[in-house]
This record gives C-alpha cells, sequence and structure tokens, in this order.
C-alpha cells in the first residue's frame, strides 16, 4: 500500500512538470507543442508493440466508439494546453478536476446511472470551490477559462467512452488510435503555424513526451501496489506542484481564496472518490486520471487496471 502512495506521488509530480514545460512553450503554437510530444510518444508505443509476445489485432471492434475517443483526446489536450499558456497553473487544474464531476452527471444519461443525493452533493460543492477560486466577473474572465472547462469536458467525454467499450477493444486498440489522430491532427495544424525551434525547445517537447511516458508508467506502478480508491486522491498533489511551479517559475501569486477554493474542490472530489468506493460495484470515477499525458507504452494489466481500462491518457 505504501509503495502504491508513493508511485502515485512521483507520477502526479511528473504530470504537473509535464505541465509547467507546455507553460515554459507557450511562445510556439500549442499544435506544434503537441505534435512533437506526441511523436515522441509513440516511439516507446512501437518499441512496445514490437516487443509484444502475444500480439493482439489493432482493428477497432467498435469503430465509431474509437473514433469519438480519439476526438476527445484531441480536444482534452489542445484545451488543456491552450488554458496553461494563459492561465495560472492552479486554476487550470481546478477546473480539470470538474472532470470527475461531470463524468458522475455524463453517466446518467449515457450509461443509465443513478445518482444519489451524495454525489448530487459532491457536485454542488464543487461547483462552489471552482467560483471561490475564479471569482468570475466579467473583468477575470478569460479565453483560458473556457478551455480549462472544455479540456475537462472532453476529458469526461474520454472516459465515458473508455468504460463504454473497454470490454471488448483491446488497450493497444485504445491508446493507437488517439495517438495517431492527435499526431495527424495537430501535424496537418503544424504546418501553418510551424515555428524554427532551437534545439533547446526540441529537447524541452522531447522532455513533454518523455515525462508524460514517466507520469503513465508510474501511475501502473501504484496501481500494482495498492487499489483505486487509494491511488485517485493522490491526483490532488497536483495542486501542490502547481502552486511551487507558478511560484518559483511563473511569477504566479496565491491568495487565501484560491487555497480555499482548491480546498472545497477537493473535498468534492475526496467525497465522490469515497462514496463510489463505498457504495459503487462500477467506480467510473476512479478511471479518470490525467488526460493531458503523453500516452506511455502499454503494460500487462493489473488487477486495478482492469477495473481501470486505461482511460484517457491523451
Amino acid at each position: 500500500m505504501l509503495k502504491g502512495f508513493f508511485w502515485s506521488l512521483l507520477a502526479y509530480a511528473a504530470y504537473s512538470s509535464h505541465d509547467a514545460l507546455v507553460k515554459v512553450l507557450r511562445d510556439y503554437s500549442i499544435f506544434q507543442i503537441i505534435f512533437f510530444a506526441m511523436l515522441f510518444g509513440l516511439v516507446p508505443f512501437s518499441l512496445s508493440r514490437l516487443r509484444d509476445p502475444n500480439p493482439v489485432s489493432l482493428r477497432p471492434v467498435k469503430p465509431g466508439w474509437v473514433t469519438a475517443r480519439s476526438c476527445f483526446g484531441v480536444g482534452s489536450l489542445v484545451f488543456a494546453f491552450s488554458a496553461f499558456k494563459q492561465l495560472p497553473m492552479v486554476q487550470v487544474y481546478v477546473l480539470l478536476f470538474l472532470t470527475p464531476l461531470i463524468v458522475t452527471i455524463v453517466a446518467i444519461p449515457v450509461l443509465g446511472e443513478r445518482v444519489h443525493l451524495i454525489r448530487w452533493t459532491a457536485i454542488l460543492v464543487g461547483l462552489a470551490g471552482i467560483l471561490i477560486v475564479l471569482r468570475p466577473s466579467p473583468q477575470s474572465l478569460q479565453w483560458g477559462h473556457l478551455f480549462g472547462f472544455c479540456a475537462a469536458c472532453c476529458g469526461a467525454g474520454g472516459a465515458i467512452v473508455a468504460r463504454k467499450v473497454s470490454a471488448i477493444e483491446n488497450r493497444s486498440t485504445m491508446i493507437l488510435y488517439p495517438i495517431l489522430t492527435t499526431i495527424a491532427v495537430c501535424g496537418i495544424a503544424t504546418l501553418f503555424v510551424y515555428q524554427p525551434m532551437p534545439l533547446q525547445d526540441l529537447l524541452l517537447m522531447f522532455g513533454i513526451g518523455l515525462l508524460g511516458l514517466i507520469g503513465q508508467s508510474t501511475i501502473l506502478q501504484a496501481f500494482r501496489h495498492a487499489p483505486a480508491a487509494t491511488i485517485a486522491p493522490m491526483q490532488y498533489s497536483q495542486l501542490i506542484w502547481a502552486n511551487f511551479f507558478g511560484i518559483t517559475f511563473f511569477g504566479e501569486s496565491i491568495d487565501r481564496w484560491i487555497l480555499i477554493g482548491s480546498a472545497i474542490t477537493v473535498a468534492s472530489g475526496m467525497l465522490i472518490i469515497w462514496r463510489e468506493t463505498r457504495f459503487s460495484a462500477t467506480q467510473p470515477n476512479l478511471r479518470t486520471r490525467n488526460t493531458r499525458s503523453v500516452v506511455a507504452a502499454p503494460v500487462v494489466a493489473v488487477e486495478s487496471e482492469r477495473r481501470d481500462p486505461f482511460s484517457p491518457s491523451i
């Protein structure tokens, strides 16, 4: 259990560093950043396929759903990277933490789930936390806030699709097509917005891909040593890293209202996790991990990963 705790903290530290590099490279188009990062992420996936002793077909069983998941993946990356370029990291994370709340709401009509009073309470509390952090007004709201919200919606959509088809689609198919779709879409867009890159910036883009690989690999290690209910709350440690990176490198300031709102949002997410751990057989929101990292090579599934069928990490 303790090993799982530390592996998960390492994973979310890697994810936060991944997001900080995106902010460092904000002078480049997000399409160029995503294209090169995903291109680097395709390499370990391809190598793992070559080394796989039990190759499987990569033809999707439900191409429509796989296409939908791929589109959600592209949208999640584009919107989240856009938000990180424009907003303080803490604000972006708080918006992205809306994902499990959105999954809870969308699961009602799409998956036919029932949502009881505790989960509705958690949703309202989470929204209150968001409002406290953002303190929205016509003067304070920016496009970045809309982008962050759209990223959370796309992440939730990808998580719902992953859950719906996870029993019939193999993991490699669920990983490969979002990667290829993202590379294709962002590659075409990059043709129109490309800026020459010095070696230093190219290495930083490689670093985004590498940190995504490290994050996904270490989160898989975490699930080998601890149950999903233990690992899922660790994602909120990203707020600590967001404060550290924001203050140290980006000149961002943190006031008491941001801390209070963040704490309320975290509490709402923890309430949902507790509710599903105690009473839900499906635990849909425990599947929702980082939706912005470059996908790591697939690893042999353990029991917790069978419950969490490689949620959209793309």
